[in-house]
């Protein structure tokens, strides 16, 4: 099992909107809207690296207004 972290940048006034959304992706365990560079952190959690990335593009990266990403794959 691969988990990662996602940092999600919104664009304005959207963090609230997108978070149920983030957290009803496929692969996504949990989500938070946090303040700092980054609006939400989800984590994720897939069999393999490719789960995990499908997560992301397909499933985050397209959500309207979500402006960048960031994935940190868990080594530990």
């Amino acid at each position: 099992m691969v988990n990662a972290f996602i940092m999600v940048k919104t664009a304005a006034g959207k963090s609230e909107d997108l978070l149920a959304a983030v957290r009803d992706a496929e692969g996504i365990t949990e989500a938070h809207i946090v303040a700092g560079q980054y609006d939400i952190i989800a984590e994720a959690t897939g069999a393999e690296v490719y789960d995990i990335m499908q997560s992301v593009a397909n499933r985050v990266r397209g959500l309207d207004g979500v402006a960048d990403t960031r994935t940190y794959i868990c080594l530990e």
